[in-house]
């Protein structure tokens, strides 16, 4: 098989669903020179919003990422399904989308919600593969267990403030303060900045754990799967102080919209309560300017320090010699508010809370290259089956964006679908709209944002006379789901 005839075949079978013997008979065109199934590393950031250099935020240092985007392919419009941590990483590794009953919170566990679904990991395990997990990639660790050939990994949690790793003695006074003030499990200040090695954190010591599996892994004679989590930007704001240094705390940039939009619902805000958990935090109301300022460079000294991480274990994936022969794919598992609408923390259907950084690097396909096209995360699982060479589970909901990975610029998909709570989203090329109903059925509010004229939400204009129609529109495919995107992209596909 020639390499362009295999690359149409791939093409057509990839998007159009057909699973089996004519991806896997694809793969060898894909991974250059492949006589082995590849290798897979996942890696997964949690409330990593697209705030990278590669996507433009010129004030980020996040060399790593950037460098991993010139090496595959980074989506610019992807999309979570639904904004919190749990629910998020259940229903991509599920491949299945959230409901009213399933994947819904940050307690979510996948084996609970969706017990009969192959879930990604097992999928690999199932075809020979060795799977791993280090740190944060499902919510709870232990959830869906038979999915790994290992014991799931993360760092002891013997020190303070459990996974939230605090190290300054200010921060343990404050912890100390509030414990015995009667606050059982208080948790310290939203921002640290200690003056010690990346591995007295804990996204350091995730780093260290997947080099050392890399090294195991390169000579155990099967290929791997390995899921590498890593809990930073997520709060607290917690990071060596070298990171922090990397920024000029005067010149961080502050949201110029920490307003609520005009004519929003009021189903559409929240009181930001994750933030309030944390010491010095108002339990209402804005936050005053200095703590604003300091949120904001505490999350950006966490992208930082997590990019470093990432660039260690890239690096050793390299130095071993694996690199030609592995997938790499990087997601943050929602998106997150930095005071934009005045709200923090993700758990709501703005733009801010749903779009993601995506990048995907294929040994053999595309490198340097930029995919406007509307994705989601369900979409992650069949991609990895037809770049891997694999069939695909029945179950899946997404469509695999393979084809995108030789032609980012193909049509696509015309809209793609996200949830939160009580409300139902549909994201298309110009516009983000969202309906709220209750669990009897019952409408209760809803917005439109125009990205082209709005791109920061600031106006909600669904209620305007002149666009009675497109609200109608919106409203119709939204009920009607993502079942007639899929099938009509794989129409099309199937054509080609």
């Amino acid at each position: 098989m020639t390499r362009e005839h295999g690359r149409r075949r791939f093409l057509k079978t990839a998007a159009g669903g057909v699973a089996g013997a004519a991806a896997a008979a694809a793969f060898p065109s894909i991974v250059s020179g492949a006589s082995k199934k590849p290798n897979v590393l996942f890696i997964a950031v949690d409330d990593l919003r697209p705030q990278l250099g590669c996507y433009g935020r010129s004030e980020m240092i996040s060399p790593n990422i950037d460098s991993l985007a010139s090496e595959g392919v980074m989506f610019t419009r992807a999309y979570c399904n639904v904004p919190v941590c749990g629910a998020s990483r259940a229903s991509l590794l599920k491949g299945s989308r959230p409901l009213r009953d399933r994947f819904v919170s940050y307690k979510t566990r996948a084996d609970v919600d969706l017990p009969g679904a192959t879930s990604l990991p097992l999928h690999f395990r199932n075809n020979g593969y060795t799977t791993a997990s280090n740190g944060k990639v499902y919510h709870h660790r232990n959830d869906d267990m038979k999915s790994w050939t290992r014991k799931p990994w993360g760092p002891s949690s013997d020190w303070y403030g459990g996974w939230c790793a605090y190290r300054s003695a200010t921060s343990k006074r404050i912890i100390d303060r509030r414990r015995a003030g009667g606050k059982k499990n208080a948790r310290g200040p939203a921002f640290e900045h200690a003056d010690v090695p990346d591995n007295k954190y804990p996204d350091g010591m995730i780093a260290d754990k997947a080099i050392a599996d890399l090294r195991e892994l390169k000579n155990a004679g099967k290929p791997f799967f390995l899921a590498t989590g890593f809990l930073k930007p997520h709060l607290p704001f917690n990071s060596p102080k070298k990171y922090w240094d990397l920024y000029d705390h005067d010149a961080i940039d502050l949201a110029d919209n920490s307003y609520r939009p005009k004519d929003a619902p009021d189903a559409a805000m929240h009181n930001s309560g994750e933030l309030r958990a944390y010491a010095g935090i108002p339990p209402r109301g804005p936050v005053s300017k200095e703590t604003e300022r300091n949120l904001v460079h505490g999350y950006y000294a966490c992208v930082s320090f997590t990019d470093a991480q990432i660039g260690k274990v890239i690096h050793e994936l390299e130095r071993l010699g694996l690199r030609e022969n592995t997938i790499i794919v990087l997601w943050g598992d929602h998106g997150w508010n930095l005071n934009e609408h005045g709200l923090w923390c993700k758990h709501c259907n703005f733009n801010t809370s749903l779009q993601v950084p995506m990048i995907m690097s294929v040994p053999g396909m595309l490198r340097g290259a930029r995919c406007d096209a509307l994705t989601e995360f369900v979409d992650i699982y069949p991609t990895l089956c037809d770049v891997a060479g694999l069939a695909k589970p029945a179950h899946l909901e997404g469509s695999s964006y393979a084809p995108l990975l030789y032609d980012p610029t193909r049509p696509w998909k015309r809209a793609i679908f996200s949830r939160w709570i009580n409300g139902d989203s549909i994201r298309t090329d110009r516009h983000l709209y969202t309906e709220w109903h209750n669990k009897r059925g019952e409408f209760y509010g809803r917005m439109l944002y125009d990205h082209r004229q709005d791109p920061k939400e600031n106006a909600n204009i669904s209620e305007r006379p002149q666009h009675a129609q497109l609200v109608k529109r919106l409203s119709a495919q939204l009920k009607a789901g993502w079942r007639p995107v899929r099938d009509e992209l794989q129409r099309r596909e199937t054509a080609r």
